[in-house]
């Protein structure tokens, strides 16, 4: 395992409780730090009044001795909407323009889903045609952009099948790859298989777990051989050493910071 690797956590964890959520962005950054992680990735839901103030958020890192290793967004239009791309552009825009006041943070793009009428097949190329264009702008502005497929419901990127219709469309100079453990064990016959296939797009990783029925579980509670994945990463070309844990099991639901705290003990446990 590589001596650099460095140990983020995801803000979604929180961000999934909804309207039971009544915390802020500084209640994230201390409960991260608090966790034992030393960066973080924050989505444009969770940001707060610093989306505002890149200054004031890099000042609030500083504090909480964090540093910033993406930023993620997705889009109501699900990216598959010919008529959405001009708005969607501007956000990723924004988005990648706030990124680039902290050194080497990324901007995660989520998933395409299919959230229009007509057929499935016809919004990869939509999809396809906004996640280049989006890492143009990132190469414009220095930031390098990735995309995040999921397996949630009505997603276009689920499947083995899916990842290589939408990968065949990117620039991999231009647009690198977020692979998510948990959702590609749900959607992927070989897990590691697709990892190695695209192992030159990988950028960072998002580490999740899964029981054997698909359900999301804390990390080391499922079927994820993190081991032989964090090895896998470790040798990819563009791999940035950042290995981001996010949780989405009924026990963060109940506990997110409780929950992020242990999967940090968990990382621990496998030299991370």
């Amino acid at each position: 395992m590589r001596k650099d690797i460095k140990v983020g956590c995801q803000t979604f964890t929180w961000e999934m409780l909804g309207n039971a959520w009544t915390g802020t962005a500084d209640d994230l950054l201390s409960a991260i730090s608090a966790g034992g992680y030393s960066g973080i990735e924050i989505t444009d839901t969770m940001i707060g009044h610093y989306g505002a103030d890149p200054h004031a958020f890099a000042n609030a890192l500083r504090d909480h001795g964090l540093t910033l290793v993406s930023f993620a967004f997705g889009s109501k239009s699900g990216f598959t909407l010919a008529g959405a791309m001009k708005d969607d552009l501007a956000t990723a825009k924004r988005w990648i323009d706030y990124a680039a006041h902290f050194p080497g943070a990324l901007v995660s793009i989520g998933s395409a889903t299919v959230v229009s009428e007509g057929l499935r097949d016809d919004k990869f190329a939509i999809a396809g045609e906004f996640y280049n264009r989006a890492g143009e702008l990132g190469k414009a502005a220095g930031v390098e952009v990735a995309v995040h497929p999921s397996s949630h419901h009505n997603t276009l990127l689920f499947d083995r099948a899916d990842y290589d219709r939408i990968f065949a469309l990117l620039d991999p100079s231009l647009v690198g790859w977020v692979p998510d453990t948990g959702h590609i064990l749900r959607g992927h016959a070989d897990m590691l298989d697709t990892m190695r296939t695209y192992q030159d797009r990988i950028r960072y990783l998002h580490l999740k777990d899964v029981d054997a029925h698909d359900r999301w579980a804390m990390l080391g509670k499922g079927v994820l051989d993190t081991t032989a994945v964090i090895d896998l990463v470790s040798t990819a070309p563009r791999f940035n050493g950042w290995l981001v844990l996010e949780e989405e099991s009924e026990t963060a639901g109940a506990d997110p910071a409780a929950a992020v705290k242990a999967n940090r003990e968990t990382m621990r446990g496998y030299g991370a």
